[in-house]
């Protein structure tokens, strides 16, 4: 599902150019769940945002479902995301100015998908996630665990093939941290692709393997 070949993301300024990915060759396989680690600042983030089309390498190839797209410009990135990659991230990024329901629905939005298919999705998203009674609620009235499920919820509801975690049990206490860790390893049971980025030792146990990088380069891979 997911092959880099050579990858790079230099950062330059002034004169001063910063290598955060140098040659990084990673290939995930569909129904894979991988934990990608290492530590603060060693590319582990610039990587997942290449890999979830936010933002495009300096050099290398990056294949998503065996088609080249390191060179797509921001409207190919942007309408190849939609409703092929879900994201969950540690600092939730739900809008504050929308309910419980209307954030998991706004993928749903995008995609153009009907009224009355996207009530019907978003009511079984929110009740998979135990969240059914929180629907008319506002991100601020939410716990950290809760607002995690919803940004899980919303990461699921359009059926996505590939979830791209970012630290998402950061911001968490351990046992709303492991209710997260169960959700997306019930995801994964059922055959999504998920790529997570953690400093959790804990957390990277519930994946199938472990990429670690140190100075923009995959140092390891173990299977687990």
């Amino acid at each position: 599902m997911i092959k880099t070949e050579n990858l790079q993301k230099v950062f330059r300024t002034d004169e001063v150019e910063t290598w955060a990915l140098n040659n990084v060759n990673i290939e995930v396989k569909e129904g894979e769940f991988v934990a990608i680690m290492g530590p603060s600042g060693c590319g582990k983030s610039t990587l997942l945002n290449i890999l979830g089309l936010l933002d495009n390498p300096t050099g290398g190839k990056y294949f998503l479902n065996g088609t080249e797209v390191g060179g797509y410009t921001e409207s190919q990135r942007t309408s190849l995301r939609k409703g092929v990659i879900g994201f969950v991230f540690q600092s939730f990024n739900l809008i504050d100015e929308l309910n419980v329901f209307e954030n998991i629905e706004l993928p749903l939005l995008y995609l153009g998908v009907p009224s009355a298919e996207r009530k019907r999705k978003v009511e079984a998203a929110m009740e998979r996630m135990g969240i059914t009674h929180r629907a008319k609620h506002f991100p601020q009235q939410l716990s950290g665990g809760q607002q995690q499920r919803v940004a899980i919820a919303r990461a699921v509801v359009s059926g996505p093939k590939l979830i791209l975690a970012d630290e998402p049990t950061g911001n968490l206490d351990s046992k709303n941290g492991r209710e997260v860790m169960e959700l997306l390893t019930e995801l994964h049971k059922e055959g999504t692709t998920i790529v997570m980025v953690t400093h959790s030792q804990h957390d990277a146990g519930f994946a199938d393997r472990v990429i670690n990088l140190f100075d923009g380069q995959v140092v390891t891979e173990v299977n687990l």
